[in-house]
């Protein structure tokens, strides 16, 4: 990839962006094909509740297709089944459908996500909203858009006001664990949302839509190019360390003290 001693040049990021926005636009396009029609080849994951269909899988045929085609030498990492190493220094990661049970529900509330990541991190992160007609897109350092307009955080520094989005995880102990916590935080925001995708809670945070995120029980193609997203949006992320890792999102103003409440709320949910 072409690239001077400070990073890849204005022109290799452009391509790289492109790329990713059109590998997310074709593998909505076969989403949005079967959206709302007979679910076919649904089978359970890691737990009864966690779901993949074959819809997952044909996206994730079309993105890595695209990608080989394009770029032979890069690796990729894919929520379904690819885990492959490439030779260039720089990985796809990529989830062809984030939030599949609100997918196979008829809820619109789902989307592709696809990143790019060097040495230092992520690059460049577009998630596409078929559904919901909208691109967020991010190269990092050069802001954040969605449609083609830069969006910014809400700026929110107040936590007793602050609108917060979380997510659950399929694991039944898990998702117990993280119920207790949900007891600790609500009382002490404004109020919880919990959308079914959190690559879209993520972009919502950094469209000003929502003040905060936080989640634990996520993975790389989760958060890689939303997380970027966010921070290019003007907003701050912070990883939860323990088993399963977790993710919050706020404006920098307003990160400290929600880390602060989360890891509060799960202190007083363990046994």
């Amino acid at each position: 990839m072409p690239g001077g001693a400070d990073g890849p040049t204005p022109w290799a990021l452009a391509a790289d962006l492109d790329l990713a926005e059109r590998v997310a636009r074709a593998a909505g396009e076969g989403l949005m094909e079967r959206f709302r029609g007979p679910a076919q080849g649904v089978e359970r994951k890691s737990t009864e509740t966690d779901l993949v269909s074959e819809a997952d899988r044909e996206a994730e045929r079309t993105v890595a297709e695209m990608l080989h085609d394009e770029r032979p030498e890069d690796g990729m990492l894919g929520e379904e089944s690819a885990d492959e190493a490439g030779s260039s220094g720089h990985r796809w990661v990529v989830d062809p459908l984030d939030g599949t049970v609100n997918y196979l529900y008829g809820l619109s509330a789902w989307c592709v996500s696809v990143a790019l990541e060097d040495s230092d991190g992520v690059l460049v992160g577009v998630i596409h909203d078929p559904a919901g007609g909208e691109t967020y897109r991010a190269t990092r350092g050069r802001g954040a858009e969605c449609n083609g307009r830069p969006i910014a955080i809400s700026g929110h520094d107040h936590l007793p006001t602050a609108l917060v989005a979380t997510g659950f995880g399929y694991d039944a102990d898990v998702r117990a664990s993280q119920s207790r916590a949900l007891t600790h935080v609500l009382p002490r925001v404004r109020d919880i949302r919990r959308g079914g995708s959190a690559a879209l809670d993520l972009c919502w945070v950094a469209a000003g839509r929502l003040d905060a995120y936080f989640e634990r029980g996520g993975h790389a193609w989760d958060w890689a190019a939303a997380s970027l997203i966010v921070e290019e949006a003007g907003g701050a992320v912070d990883r939860l360390e323990g088993e399963p890792e977790g993710l919050v999102a706020a404006s920098p103003a307003l990160l400290p003290e929600l880390v602060e409440l989360v890891r509060a709320g799960e202190a007083n949910a363990r046994p």
